[in-house]
């Protein structure tokens, strides 16, 4: 439960969550081993599953956080091309593909907060972005992800069988440390404190146009409204599209028990997502918004929740069928990462029109 709830910080305190989130993902599996007599066939589907899921939350955090828009769109493509690279695993399971698709999106988050605990996130130019995800991807990446996926080397026993080894992982943080250094040393001075919270999120964008105080922010509101509510079919209803059947591919493939196909869980919860969206853009031309993610959340579950329900019930005339509890499950996580991505990318729309 804990690798469920614990990734659902992240949009609030992106740097402790995501470093919780990643210390769950190394030690659960030691911590069922030696303290349950759980049966762990399957884990690995599981974990994996997982893994993906607090990253997904992860990309859609940015969205609601990051200030620096050329950071956001390096980071959105990165976590796109592992994502990618993760569901050509699944489908072909050729582990080369993990090699060629480096999980580069992690650690460059991890850089992005870590420097906006200190500093305004947007003293970092395009220059040393690039520079960063450059370095992230040849230096820390590439070598992990050939040493587990390619060479399928264990650490712990290359450093069992020659201690000296240790000198060469010494002298390899030794130099990713430098490189860090030589990234920040022209940045402006730091501010006190350290900065663990995200910004938070105005609360008019949840009140609705109403609630702002002035009338530039009421302008800026209307124009939020009008972009989420004049068309159907944009390119954020696309991306859903996208985010989503990935996510439905790699799930499918590595939790046991899934009947259907990738294809058809990606088709079938695509189809939920239009119906969401067509649902969210009429409430909002009527002037209705949801007053909280949670209450969005429980809402929209219950409605996707009952269109499985009629599913499932009109199939079987249809000669066709569905597995009731994968199905629910899919739909769940369809549902959170649909409402996250609603919810902030209005905040997104916000906070970069208002920067303009």
């Amino acid at each position: 439960m804990a690798r469920f709830f614990v990734p659902l910080s992240i949009p609030k305190y992106p740097l402790p969550g995501i470093i919780a989130s990643l210390l769950l993902d190394a030690v659960d599996q030691t911590i069922f081993q030696l303290f349950t007599d759980l049966p762990l066939e399957g884990y690995q589907g599981y974990d994996k599953a997982l893994d993906i899921y607090y990253l997904a939350i992860t990309y859609l955090s940015t969205m609601r956080n990051w200030s620096n828009l050329f950071a956001f769109k390096l980071n959105r493509f990165l976590f796109y091309y592992r994502l990618v690279g993760v569901a050509l695993f699944e489908l072909t399971n050729l582990r080369l593909l993990l090699f060629v698709f480096p999980n580069v999106f992690e650690y460059f988050f991890i850089f992005y907060e870590a420097v906006r605990m200190k500093w305004n996130p947007r003293v970092l130019t395009k220059d040393k972005l690039i520079i960063t995800a450059a370095v992230i991807w040849i230096f820390v990446k590439i070598p992990h992800e050939y040493w587990i996926h390619i060479a399928e080397m264990d650490t712990t026993d290359w450093i069992i069988e020659n201690p000296a080894n240790t000198l060469f992982l010494i002298a390899w943080a030794s130099v990713l440390l430098f490189m860090t250094w030589w990234l920040l040393k022209d940045l402006p001075p730091a501010r006190p404190g350290f900065s663990f919270a995200a910004d938070p999120i105005p609360s008019f964008l949840s009140d609705g146009a109403e609630g702002a105080r002035t009338r530039e922010e009421r302008k800026r509101m209307k124009m939020v409204h009008k972009l989420l509510s004049e068309k159907l079919v944009t390119r954020e209803l696309a991306e859903k599209i996208v985010l989503i059947s990935l996510l439905s591919i790699i799930f499918a493939e590595v939790l046991p028990g899934v009947r259907a196909g990738s294809l058809q869980v990606a088709a079938g919860l695509s189809i939920l997502i239009v119906i969401n969206t067509a649902l969210s853009q009429w409430l909002v031309r009527r002037g209705r918004q949801w007053r909280s993610i949670i209450q969005e959340f429980v809402v929209m579950s219950v409605v996707n929740f009952g269109l499985i329900l009629l599913f499932d019930f009109l199939l079987p005339s249809l000669n066709g069928s569905i597995d009731l509890l994968d199905t629910l499950f899919f739909v769940l996580l369809l549902t959170l990462n649909v409402t996250l991505y609603d919810r902030y990318r209005r905040t997104h729309i916000w906070s970069y029109n208002n920067k303009k």
